[in-house]
C-alpha cells in the first residue's frame, strides 16, 4: 500500500456543506395518528363518484354533470392498440364476480362503441384542455418532457395552488407533489384512462379542494410506443419499469426528470397485471383480486418508509376499495417457468420506479389492476378501481401533508448523515414463507384457496453488505456514469487538481456473463450484464485532475450506492456504464482533495 501523501487543500465550499450532514441525524417521534389524522379530516372533503351514474336497464341516458364527464374527441387513426385477447377468457361465471361499477367513466377511450383506447394525441389533448379549463385558483401547465424512441412527445400535467408551476414555486409552496404515472407498459391501458379522470377531476372536478394541500404532476402514459403496439416494452424492446436506474430509454430519463426536478413526496406507479395466462397453467385457476397492492421495498430504505407507507397510505387505499366492493391483497407475481410454482411480491432490485422512487425518499405505491390478457373486458371496474385507489391516495397525502413534509426532510437528512459511518446493503432478497393464497375456479368462479411458497418481500433478508464509505471516486473517462447520475439528481464533484485520499479499490476475484432477471424471469433487455465478484483492497487512491468525486453526504445516497457498487446486476459497472473496476473506487476517509462542482446535465 502507498504512503498518504500530505494535502494542504481545503473542501469546495460546497462539499464542506454537504459533509456537515455526516453527524448524527436524530429519528423524529412518529406523529401521532389519532390526534393528527382529526385534526386533518376537516379540511379534506370526502371523494364522491367521479363519473356518471349508470341508468337503469332501458332508461334513457341522463345528461352528464358539467365538470364531471367530458365527452370524448373524435377517434384519432393513431389510437393506442387493443391488447390481443378472446374475447371472453373465462366464463359467464367467472365474469359475473366482476360486475361493473355504477359508475360510468367517459375519456377518449372509453367512449360508447369505441375499440381501441386513448391515442396519444387524444391524450395529449385531454391534458391541454384540463389545464385551459381548471378553476381560476389552479395554476396549470403541460410540461414537455422529451419524446418517446418512437418520437411521440411525452408530456405531464402539473395542478398546483402555488405562485407558479415551475418546480421552485411548487418547492416554496409548503405543500408536498404527488407524482401520478400510467402505462410503463404499453398493454396495461386502465391506469391511463384512469388517470383522464382524474387530472378532469383536479382541474375543475370534485377534487380540485384537495390542491389546497397538495401539488399534483400527472403523466397518464410513460410509453405511448408500447400502448401503440399494444406491447408491454417500449419500441426498443426495453421493459421501461427496470430502466428507473440505467435510463437508458428517453421514458425513463423523462420520469427521472420529473423526479429530479419536483422532488415528490408521494409517487403512484399505476400498472396492470396477468389475469389468466400462467396462473392457469400453473395452478389452475385465475386471479381474483381488483387491485395488487406494494410498497417500496429494497435495501437501505429509511424505516420512516415502510411504516409512512403502510399506515398512511396502503391501510386507508384498501379501506376505501372495501366501500366500493373492490378486493385487494398484496401485489405477487410467478415466473414463466412452468415448472416453478413460487409466488413472489414484487421484486427487492432497485431498477423499478416502485423501488428507485423509495430510493429517492418518496413514498412510493404501486397500484396494479387486473387487465393484462383480458382487452376490454371489465374497463369500467378496472378504470373504477384506479380512481378509486389514486383518489384514496391524493386524499391522504391531503390528510397528512405537514407529516409528510416532516418525514420527507427526515429521511434527506438521515441518508446524507450515514455517509462513513455504519454497513449498508448491496444486495437484499425476499423471505421465503408458506401461505394460502385466494384465486378463482375456472369453471364455477368460486374462490378457490390454494396453498403456495411465498417469497415476501416486507421481510427482507441482507445477502451482501459492507460498510458504507464516504463516497465514490470515478475516472474522467466514467463520463457515461457522471451524466446518469446527474440525471437521477446526484451531485457530483469535479477534482480541480491532482490528489489522493484513503480509500478502497476493487479486486475482481469472479466474472461471469449473463442476463438481468428478477422475479418474472428474464428482463427484457438490450444487452447482457458482467457479473463480478469483489474483494476490497484499501489503500491511497489517487485522484487525477478532472476525474470525479460522488458523496455520500447527500439526500440520493442509497441511489448512488445501488448504481456504483459494482458487484450487482444493476450497477453502472455490471451494465457498461464503467468501463472497468479500475475507473471506480471507494472513498472512505476524509475527501481531502479539492473540488469544485459540476454542472448538471441536460436531459
Amino acid at each position: 500500500m502507498k504512503h498518504c501523501r500530505p494535502l494542504a487543500r481545503a473542501l469546495a465550499p460546497l462539499l464542506l456543506t454537504l459533509l456537515a450532514a455526516c453527524g448524527s441525524t436524530p429519528l423524529p417521534p412518529w406523529p401521532d395518528r389519532a390526534a393528527d389524522g382529526a385534526a386533518l379530516r376537516s379540511t379534506a372533503p370526502p371523494v364522491v363518484d367521479l363519473g356518471t351514474a349508470a341508468p337503469p336497464a332501458g332508461a334513457a341516458s341522463a345528461p352528464a354533470e358539467a365538470g364531471i364527464v367530458v365527452l370524448p374527441v373524435p377517434a384519432s387513426p393513431e389510437a393506442a392498440a387493443e391488447p390481443p385477447a378472446p374475447a371472453m377468457p373465462y366464463g359467464p361465471e367467472v365474469a359475473a364476480r366482476f360486475p361493473d361499477p355504477t359508475t360510468v367513466y367517459r375519456t377518449p377511450g372509453l367512449a360508447p362503441g369505441r375499440d381501441s383506447f386513448s391515442s396519444a394525441q387524444e391524450i395529449s389533448g385531454w391534458l391541454h384542455d384540463a389545464a385551459a379549463s381548471a378553476g381560476s385558483q389552479t395554476r396549470t401547465g403541460v410540461l414537455p418532457l422529451g419524446t418517446s424512441q418512437g418520437g411521440v412527445p411525452l408530456e405531464a400535467l402539473v395542478l398546483t395552488r402555488a405562485g407558479g408551476t415551475d418546480p421552485a414555486a411548487l418547492a416554496a409552496s409548503g405543500r408536498p407533489t404527488v407524482l401520478l404515472v400510467g402505462q410503463q407498459h404499453g398493454d396495461e391501458p386502465a391506469p391511463a384512462e384512469a388517470l383522464l379522470v382524474v387530472a378532469r377531476e383536479l382541474a375543475r372536478g370534485r377534487l380540485s379542494p384537495l390542491l389546497d394541500r397538495i401539488n399534483v404532476l400527472l403523466v397518464p402514459r410513460a410509453n405511448p410506443d408500447g400502448a401503440a403496439d399494444g406491447k408491454r416494452v417500449t419500441a426498443g424492446g426495453i421493459d421501461m419499469n427496470r430502466d428507473h436506474l440505467l435510463l437508458r430509454t428517453p421514458e425513463a430519463r423523462a420520469l427521472a426528470r420529473l423526479q429530479r426536478d419536483y422532488q415528490p413526496t408521494v409517487t403512484v406507479d399505476a400498472h396492470e397485471y396477468t389475469v389468466v395466462g400462467r396462473f392457469l397453467e400453473k395452478y389452475g385457476a385465475i386471479q381474483k383480486f381488483d387491485a395488487l397492492l406494494q410498497y417500496a421495498t429494497t435495501g437501505n430504505l429509511s424505516e420512516f418508509m415502510p411504516k409512512a407507507s403502510e399506515e398512511w397510505f396502503r391501510r386507508p387505499l384498501v379501506a376505501a376499495l372495501n366501500r366500493e366492493g373492490l378486493s385487494s391483497e398484496w401485489y405477487y407475481t410467478t415466473s414463466s417457468d412452468p415448472a416453478d410454482l413460487r409466488i413472489s411480491m414484487g421484486g427487492t432490485q432497485p431498477d423499478t420506479g416502485r423501488n428507485v422512487y423509495g430510493l429517492r425518499n418518496s413514498i412510493s405505491l404501486l397500484v396494479e389492476t387486473r387487465g393484462v390478457g383480458i382487452g376490454r373486458l371489465h374497463i369500467q371496474r378496472r378504470v373504477h378501481t384506479q380512481v378509486t385507489a389514486i383518489a384514496s391516495v391524493l386524499q391522504s397525502t391531503a390528510q397528512r401533508a405537514d407529516n409528510l413534509l416532516k418525514v420527507r426532510s427526515y429521511m434527506d437528512r438521515e441518508a446524507a448523515g450515514h455517509a462513513c459511518r455504519g454497513d449498508m446493503a448491496t444486495l437484499t432478497g425476499q423471505t421465503p414463507q408458506r401461505r394460502t393464497l385466494v384465486m378463482l375456479d375456472p369453471a364455477t368462479g368460486a374462490d378457490r384457496p390454494i396453498d403456495v411458497d411465498w417469497n415476501s418481500a416486507l421481510e427482507l433478508r441482507t445477502l451482501q453488505s459492507r460498510a458504507r464509505p464516504c463516497g465514490y471516486w470515478l475516472a474522467a473517462s466514467a463520463t457515461q456514469a457522471v451524466e446518469r447520475l446527474q440525471q437521477l439528481g446526484v451531485q457530483v464533484m469535479r477534482v480541480a487538481e491532482p490528489g489522493a485520499v484513503l480509500g478502497e479499490s476493487y479486486r475482481e476475484t469472479a466474472r461471469a456473463s449473463g442476463a438481468r432477471s428478477d422475479v418474472r424471469g428474464s428482463i427484457a433487455d438490450a444487452a447482457p450484464v458482467v457479473r463480478v465478484e469483489v474483494a476490497l483492497m484499501r489503500g491511497v487512491l489517487d485522484t487525477p485532475m478532472g476525474s470525479y468525486y460522488v458523496p455520500l453526504s447527500q439526500p440520493l445516497a442509497n441511489l448512488i450506492v445501488a448504481a456504483l457498487e459494482p458487484d450487482t446486476q444493476n450497477s453502472f459497472f455490471a451494465n457498461g456504464l464503467v468501463e472497468g473496476l479500475q475507473s471506480q473506487g471507494r472513498v472512505v476517509g476524509d475527501p481531502t482533495m479539492r473540488l469544485e462542482p459540476l454542472p448538471a446535465a441536460a436531459f
